[in-house]
């Protein structure tokens, strides 16, 4: 074999090996709340940022300021000089979550006006006679009546209020 050869076939060798990921980098690349990627965390500190693993994904990797950064001081990223305009689509969504949570609250107010009158009414499991209640059953069948009613309303109530939690803040 010709030494030309051999050098060929050498170097063809060496680019064909696969490089292993330096230490502390997984080789996978994780998307973060916050759409921040990130190649090196370990998949327990993914889990623990709740980090999503991205494949087969074309990343693009941009350099900001015209500066290289250094492998060995690793620099935060820069912010946006540009602000991003929000989405038609967004902005509604965030309409219709914010007119759900309004009509969800005013819903619970009212709800909780009722329980409250409700409760005031039930005076304690001990509601006044009324004039028509003669028999005594009747009257018991009413008590009965309200502290259903009572629990229900505080269902209702403890419903929305989950229906609520769930709605994104603004």
């Amino acid at each position: 074999m010709s030494p030309r050869l051999v050098f060929l076939v050498a170097s063809l060798a060496f680019a064909a090996t696969p490089v292993p990921a330096a230490e502390g980098e997984s080789g996978v690349l994780y998307r973060c709340p916050g759409n921040d990627y990130n190649n090196t965390l370990t998949p327990s500190e993914a889990e623990k940022l709740r980090c999503k693993k991205v494949e087969d994904a074309p990343v693009s990797v941009v350099r900001s300021n015209g500066r290289a950064a250094s492998a060995a001081t690793p620099e935060p990223a820069a912010a946006p000089a540009v602000e991003m305009k929000e989405s038609p689509e967004s902005a509604a969504m965030r309409a219709r979550a914010s007119n759900s949570r309004r009509a969800l609250e005013t819903r619970l107010r009212g709800e909780e006006t009722k329980l409250a009158r409700l409760e005031q009414e039930f005076n304690g499991g001990d509601p006044e006679r009324r004039k028509d209640e003669t028999n005594l059953q009747t009257y018991l069948d009413r008590v009965a009546r309200m502290r259903t009613e009572i629990s229900r309303k505080q269902i209702e109530i403890a419903e929305l209020r989950r229906e609520l939690d769930k709605l994104p803040t603004q």
